[in-house]
């Protein structure tokens, strides 16, 4: 003990420094295309800086610590509550496209900060019952709903007691810009649709890195898929399991961006194609199979149920502070899409399951 005492000593730094040193050092270490947490755009509302933490690490952990990335644990991935322990939920999801982006970002010498916080908050507006959930709100919604919309939604108004996560606006940049679509591309998307980060294009390819390749898993573990199914052309440039796929995906990103000279994020042509093929192939085997998806037409009555109910009571449910600046459908909309699958379908079951009546 003394002795680590003893190197304590040598090291102490006056803590009004620390992120001071911190952000010299990503000038020393980071590629010159990278972000620096120096440089950010700044915040909706300004603040005294970290003394110990630079921006996007800030940005990260209060991330971490808000309500809805706890809540992503219990919401659905693909399958809806599925009896295992072992299926993918968003927060599973969201965490392996963490590690993903970050082991991309560190290879290619970026903000690995500013990369693993938009990663770790690009599903915070996911709502309830995957992306069936989303389809559903969407036509509940006036004007239409998207994910990434309200994800940023979160992190600028709802979380902290309607007071927002006041994030950087790289980190908010990549979250709105993060989504590909059944048809966007993961790369070479035009510069509207791309984030102004190398970072934040990073998140987006991890994203969908991520979500093909454990999705076939999952697949295959609920007998929905059998590995022999998979196109096999892409198969073949990819690789047979789902650490082969991930490896070559990022060995390629990594390899083709460095080779543009980090001026944005690439995938080859070939094994972008084969990337995409993949995804093409869960939509139609996964994503609108019948039987994966059985269980969503019931979330689809349970949702237009609650929409409806809701409306009725909403000075049960709502949020008064919405209803009075935005409306009650955004109220409404803000509601539904926080709700977890097990919330949304025990209060359901309160709203509309009679119950038993005893003496």
């Amino acid at each position: 003990m003394a002795k680590y005492g003893a190197c304590l000593d040598k090291i102490a730094i006056p803590m009004s420094t620390i992120r001071e040193q911190l952000e010299a050092l990503e000038d020393e270490t980071l590629a010159p295309q990278a972000a620096r947490s120096r440089a950010s755009k700044g915040r909706l509302r300004q603040e005294t800086p970290d003394p110990i933490r630079p921006n996007f690490q800030r940005d990260r952990d209060r991330v971490i610590h808000s309500k809805a990335f706890r809540r992503l644990k219990h919401k659905t991935q693909v399958f809806f509550a599925p009896e295992g322990d072992h299926y993918r939920t968003r927060l599973t999801h969201t965490l392996e496209v963490s590690q993903i982006a970050r082991s991309i970002a560190k290879v290619l010498r970026l903000n690995e900060e500013l990369t693993e916080a938009i990663a770790l908050g690009h599903d915070l507006g996911h709502p309830p019952f995957g992306h069936a959930g989303e389809r559903v709100i969407d036509k509940l919604v006036p004007g239409g709903f998207s994910h990434h919309e309200q994800s940023l939604r979160i992190v600028d108004v709802l979380e902290n007691d309607r007071q927002g996560l006041n994030l950087s606006w790289e980190v908010r940049d990549g979250i709105a810009r993060h989504s590909k679509g059944k048809h966007g591309l993961p790369v070479g998307a035009p510069p509207e649709h791309r984030a102004s980060t190398i970072e934040g294009q990073i998140a987006r390819v991890a994203d969908i890195i991520a979500y093909v390749n454990h999705d076939i898993d999952d697949a295959v573990r609920a007998g929905v898929l059998d590995t022999r199914d998979l196109p096999q052309s892409a198969v073949a440039v990819l690789g047979g399991s789902s650490s082969q796929r991930i490896n070559s995906m990022v060995t390629d990103v990594v390899t083709e961006t460095l080779g543009g000279a980090l001026t944005e994020i690439r995938m080859s042509d070939l094994v972008l194609q084969a990337t995409l093929e993949l995804r093409e192939f869960l939509f139609r085997a996964v994503y609108e199979n019948p039987r994966a998806t059985a269980e969503f037409d019931k979330a689809a009555g349970l949702l237009g149920g609650l929409w409806d109910k809701l409306r009725q009571k909403p000075d049960q449910f709502l949020d008064q502070a919405t209803i009075e600046s935005e409306g009650l459908d955004a109220a409404v909309r803000d509601f539904l899409a926080g709700m977890t699958d097990r919330y949304a379908v025990a209060l359901f079951e309160d709203l509309f399951v009679p119950r038993s009546w005893s003496v």
